[in-house]
C-alpha cells in the first residue's frame, strides 16, 4: 500500500533541505518550529485519517495507474463520484483540523488540470508532455508525496502583460531552455500550505498571448530545490504562535502562506509540462479553477461546521439553550448546505475528458466560488452573535495571564459563568479562530477572485439561448438582436 504513515510524512519533512524562512530566521525544522509544525500536524491528519478504518475510504483511491490504493490527494478525477469524493473528504478536513491542508489540495488540483491539458497539447503539438505528467505521477504516488500548488505571480504593474513589465521576473519565467530541462526566475506568492508539502506543482498564473509565451510554464519540483528561496508570510494568529494553553485553539491544525523566490532554478525536463504553449495557459486556468471552485463549497461546509459547533459550545457555558438561536442556527446549515450542495452539483453536472479526467460544470462551479465569498461571512457574523463578544471583540486575556500567580485567579473567577473559565475561554477562541483568526479559509479570493468567477459566468451563462427561450414563448417571430454600440 503505496501510502505513507504519520511517522514516515513528518520524517519526509524532516530530510529536506531547509529553505524556508520567517521573521528572518531560517526554519531547520518545518515539523517542529512554533511557525510551521501546527500546519505540518494539519497534514499530517491525511496519514492518520488513512490508518483509520472508519476514515479510510474517505481519503484514499485506487490508481488509474497500478491500481494500487493511493492518497485520494495524488489521484486522477475520473467521473463524477471522484469529484464527490473530493468535496466529501475537503470537508472532513476541515472537522478534523478545524482548517485548510492547501499543500496537499492546491497540488492535487494542479495535477488534474494538467493532465487533460498536457493530453491536448500532445494531440495538437505532438509533444510528450502527458506521459511525462503520467511516469512522474506513478512516482510521486510510490512516495506518497504531500504537494502543494503554485498559480498566483506577483503581477506588478496590473495595466502592463508580463512581458510589457519594467521588471520582468514580475511573472514567473522562461530565461533559459536546454536539452535536458530548463532555467526558470520570478516568484509566485501567496502559496498555501508550502511548509507541510514534499514538492510543488507550478501552472501558469493566467492565460497568455504568444508575445507572453516565455511565461507559459508549468513543472513540479522538490521543496529544497537549489535556487529557490520561501519566506513565510505573516498570519493572524502569528501573534500567538508562540503560546501554549487555549490561545492556540485548534491543537492539530494550522496554515500557512508562502512568497517562493526562483533564482535561475533548474527543471529537469521530465518534470516540465508546459513550456511557451501559450495557447494552452488559459486552458490550464480553466481545468483548474472548475474543480477547486467546486470543491472549495465543501471546504467553506466543514469550516461552517466548526463555527456552528464552536458558537453553541460557548454559549452553553454561558448557560444559553441552544434552542434560543434556532433561526440562526437553520440559516447557518443553510448556507453550510448551499456551497457543499452547489459543489456537487457542478461534478454531477460535468462531463468526460478525452484523456478519462473529469471535468466540473464551469456554469455551476464558478456560481458556487460566488456563493463562496459571501455565504460563509455570513455564517461567521452569525456564529460571532451567538457567542457574544468574548469571542468577537478579542476581550480575552492571554492564557498567560489566565495561569498568572498575581492575578490568574481573578480573571478565572470573573471569566467563569454556567462553566468553568477555561472552558468558557477554549470554546470562545475556536470561533475567534474560525470568524476572525488564522483559520478563517480564502473565502473571498481562494481559487480566484469572485469577479472573477462572475466573468466566467457570463461567457458561459448562455444568455442567448436563454433570450430566444423567451422569444419563442412569447411568440415573436420577428428577430431581436443585441443592440450594437
Amino acid at each position: 500500500m503505496a501510502i505513507k504513515s504519520y511517522e514516515e510524512y513528518l520524517a519526509s519533512l524532516k530530510a529536506m533541505r531547509p529553505n524556508i524562512h520567517k521573521f528572518d530566521e531560517l526554519i531547520e525544522d518545518v515539523t517542529t518550529h512554533p511557525a510551521t509544525k501546527r500546519t505540518v500536524e494539519g497534514h499530517a491528519w491525511t496519514f492518520r485519517a488513512a490508518a483509520d478504518e472508519k476514515l479510510r475510504d474517505m481519503v484514499t483511491a485506487k490508481s488509474h495507474i497500478t491500481g494500487e490504493p493511493i492518497s485520494r490527494y495524488l489521484s486522477i478525477i475520473m467521473s463524477a463520484e471522484d469529484m464527490w469524493a473530493n468535496s466529501k473528504m475537503k470537508r472532513l478536513m476541515f472537522q478534523l483540523t478545524g482548517t485548510c491542508t492547501g499543500g496537499r489540495c492546491a497540488g492535487w488540483t494542479a495535477l488534474n488540470a494538467m493532465f487533460s491539458t498536457t493530453y491536448d497539447m500532445d494531440q495538437e503539438y505532438g509533444t510528450d508532455y502527458h506521459q511525462r505528467l503520467l511516469t512522474w505521477l506513478k512516482d510521486a504516488q510510490a512516495r506518497d508525496i504531500t504537494m502543494s500548488g503554485a498559480l498566483t505571480d506577483p503581477k506588478g504593474d496590473r495595466t502592463k502583460t508580463p512581458s510589457q513589465q519594467d521588471d520582468p521576473d514580475m511573472f514567473l519565467r522562461l530565461v533559459e531552455k536546454r536539452d535536458d530541462g530548463i532555467i526558470v526566475r520570478g516568484a509566485k506568492v501567496m502559496i498555501c500550505g508550502v511548509a507541510a508539502a514534499n514538492e510543488i506543482f507550478i501552472l501558469p498564473g493566467s492565460g497568455y498571448r504568444e508575445e507572453d509565451a516565455n511565461y507559459s510554464l508549468s513543472f513540479v519540483i522538490p521543496k529544497d530545490i537549489e535556487g529557490l528561496t520561501i519566506v513565510e508570510t505573516r498570519h493572524p494568529s502569528d501573534g500567538r504562535d508562540y503560546e501554549d494553553g487555549f490561545d492556540n485553539p485548534i491543537t492539530e491544525g494550522g496554515i500557512t502562506q508562502a512568497f517562493l523566490f526562483f533564482e535561475d532554478v533548474f527543471i529537469p525536463k521530465e518534470r516540465v509540462f508546459m513550456c511557451g504553449e501559450f495557447k494552452y495557459s488559459g486552458k490550464a486556468i480553466g481545468n483548474f479553477i472548475n474543480p477547486y471552485r467546486s470543491a472549495i463549497g465543501g471546504c467553506v461546509a466543514g469550516q461552517g461546521d466548526v463555527k456552528i459547533g464552536s458558537a453553541i459550545l460557548t454559549a452553553r457555558t454561558n448557560g444559553l439553550a441552544s434552542k434560543v438561536f434556532r433561526q440562526k442556527i437553520v440559516q447557518m446549515h443553510i448556507n453550510n448546505e448551499t456551497t457543499f450542495g452547489m459543489g456537487i452539483a457542478a461534478a454531477a453536472m460535468g462531463k468526460k475528458h478525452p484523456s478519462g479526467a473529469w471535468l466540473c460544470d464551469p456554469l455551476l462551479a464558478n456560481v458556487n466560488k460566488v456563493h463562496v465569498a459571501t455565504l460563509p461571512y455570513e455564517t461567521s457574523v452569525l456564529a460571532q452573535d451567538i457567542a457574544g463578544g468574548i469571542a468577537e471583540t478579542g476581550c480575552m486575556p492571554s492564557y498567560k495571564d489566565f495561569q498568572s500567580k498575581k492575578y490568574g485567579h481573578l480573571i478565572q473567577k470573573y471569566m467563569k459563568a454556567r462553566h468553568s473559565a477555561e472552558t468558557r475561554t477554549r470554546a470562545a477562541r475556536l470561533v475567534e479562530w474560525c470568524t476572525i483568526g488564522g483559520g478563517v479559509p480564502g473565502c473571498m479570493h481562494g481559487g480566484g477572485s469572485p469577479d472573477g468567477a462572475k466573468l466566467v459566468i457570463n461567457a458561459v451563462g448562455g444568455l442567448e439561448a436563454k433570450v430566444e427561450t423567451a422569444r419563442r414563448l412569447a411568440g415573436i417571430t420577428e428577430e431581436v438582436p443585441e443592440p450594437g454600440k
